[in-house]
């Protein structure tokens, strides 16, 4: 209709997002945005998570419920963010949803290479376009990366993403 208003004669393009500019299943999105930090962040499941500002020593628990998370390996925990302190430390994360993303920064070590497993295994197709069906990726740049979408069945699934070199900062997961 803008272009008739206008007198252009196009051709009308097709808007469709595709990756991380795709539109959120709604209809199997039971995870919310959570945040890392502990000025906004809730559902860390690490045993003895109350260390803050400081590097500690994280462990994954045995058990996940749907919408928590937990640290292994050597990390920092601050307002916004949680930082790795050391080289392979990991964050998991157990969800529902067909896309999960994170947001990340390399900090002062650039680049950081990471292996993300879903359910202890390599993404395959459900690789997320930051990432390939090996699982391997590499952080860059500060910004959200894309780990996970799922090309089978919507259902609760656990992602683990580890982290090759240390200085890796989280802030936040996003799904769609």
């Amino acid at each position: 209709m803008l272009q008739q208003l206008l007198g252009l004669k196009r051709e009308s393009v097709s808007v469709e997002g595709v990756g991380v500019e795709a539109a959120a299943d709604w209809d199997h999105l039971r995870t919310p945005e959570t945040y890392l930090g502990y000025g906004r962040g809730n559902g860390l499941a690490s045993p003895d998570a109350d260390a803050f500002d400081e590097p500690r020593q994280y462990q994954i628990p045995e058990h996940l419920d749907v919408r928590q998370w937990a640290l292994a390996g050597k990390w920092t925990v601050g307002g916004e963010r949680v930082v790795l302190d050391e080289a392979g430390g990991s964050i998991v994360y157990r969800f529902h949803a067909r896309d999960a993303n994170l947001v990340l920064a390399p900090g002062t070590h650039k680049p950081v290479p990471f292996r993300l497993l879903i359910d202890d295994e390599t993404p395959g197709t459900s690789h997320g376009v930051d990432v390939d069906e090996d699982g391997n990726g590499l952080l860059r740049d500060g910004r959200m990366y894309q780990l996970v979408r799922q090309a089978d069945t919507i259902r609760d699934r656990t992602l683990k993403i580890t982290f090759l070199e240390p200085g890796a900062e989280a802030y936040s997961f996003t799904f769609g």
